[in-house]
């Protein structure tokens, strides 16, 4: 299969369009101690702390208040540090903004964003890991579309995020269905512009996470608009920090006391469909009744490994197929994992969460 490094865009206007103010702030990465060259001092040698220092505290990154709720709902304690702030992050680069800026210390993010964050020259390093084996995504067509499959995708304008899961996503649906990236149109947008993109019709296709179809599919399927479903896998739900913050020993015990809680807070969640759904989808979300079921129904069992082997193979897999299109240097993703912290989320659940 053939891959062009063009594939019908621009890389200048395509970086400086996703990445935005990251590019901007490139130069400022020193201040928060995470840029690849600058990152010697940062020691993660050094065994984690058995125990978390007294004064310590962690910037979280917590989308539409998720960890919080998942903490007080199925009434697991506050963890052994202070949190100073649950930011409303989750896409990629906004994460990793918040990272280069200081205000944020981990994140919980899929496979895509620590690479980005790796060409960027950012360093910060994955923590734990919780293996997807259902999708995430689905396809969505703009209004009045006669797209059906993914092999239709030729010659369309596709809705595309580099740095985030749906990018990778799109990519891989691609290479399954044999079509090369000069054969679509790459349109540089972040997933919070997929919405306004379908709609206006500035896109052919957008991937939509399970989440966020029903709402799309309710306003516009009688004008037309469909959904388009795959088997491809987004595989990792990753938590990641800077290695600054992995580099200070107190810091890097309180991020090896939060996995658990993140950990339990998955499999919470995933056991109280019905809670979850009334507490987070309806009431935060907008969803309707049904429609939170419908999404909970397409949910991933949460599967903690012991190893990370697995994850470090499609990680692997991921970067190669963004450096097959130029959209990243091809690298070993091994540099990414911090294996101090392997199997810290794997023992904090019972052996039927543990793959």
């Amino acid at each position: 299969m053939r891959y062009s490094r063009t594939s019908g865009i621009d890389r200048r206007l395509f970086l400086s369009s996703v990445l935005g103010a990251a590019a901007g702030v490139a130069g400022l990465s020193g201040c928060a101690g995470g840029s690849a060259a600058a990152t010697g001092e940062d020691d993660l040698s050094a065994p984690l702390a058995a125990k978390v220092p007294a004064g310590t505290s962690l910037k979280i990154a917590s989308y539409s208040g998720t960890q919080q709720l998942q903490l007080k709902l199925g009434r697991l304690g506050d963890p052994p540090f202070k949190v100073t702030s649950w930011a409303n992050i989750s896409a990629g680069p906004d994460v990793i903004n918040a990272f280069r800026s200081g205000s944020l210390d981990v994140a919980n993010n899929a496979g895509i964003p620590p690479i980005q964050a790796h060409f960027q020259r950012y360093d910060a390093k994955i923590v734990a890991i919780n293996i997807t084996r259902k999708p995430n995504y689905l396809f969505a067509t703009k209004p009045g579309s006669d797209i059906r499959t993914v092999e239709d995708f030729r010659g369309k304008k596709l809705a595309f995020s580099q740095g985030q899961a749906q990018g990778v996503v799109l990519l891989r649906a691609l290479k399954k269905a044999g079509l090369a990236y000069d054969e679509v149109k790459l349109v540089p947008l972040t997933s919070n512009q997929f919405f306004t993109a379908l709609q206006s019709g500035q896109v052919d296709v957008a991937p939509l996470a399970n989440s966020q179809a029903p709402a799309y599919l309710q306003q516009y399927e009688a004008k037309g608009a469909r959904a388009i479903t795959t088997d491809v896998v987004d595989l990792l739900n990753l938590l990641w920090a800077p290695t600054s913050v992995l580099g200070d020993p107190a810091k890097a015990a309180a991020v090896a006391a939060y996995i658990p809680y993140w950990a339990k807070g998955q499999v919470w969640t995933y056991e109280n469909p019905d809670i979850w759904n009334e507490e987070f989808y309806v009431k935060t979300q907008n969803l309707t009744p049904a429609q939170a079921k419908a999404v909970t129904a397409l949910a991933n069992k949460p599967l903690f490994p012991p190893s990370w082997d697995e994850a470090i193979k499609w990680e692997q897999e991921t970067a190669d197929l963004l450096a097959e299109g130029g959209f990243v240097k091809k690298f070993d993703v091994g540099e990414l994992f911090d294996h101090r912290f392997e199997g810290i989320a794997a023992r904090a659940v019972s052996a039927e969460y543990r793959r």
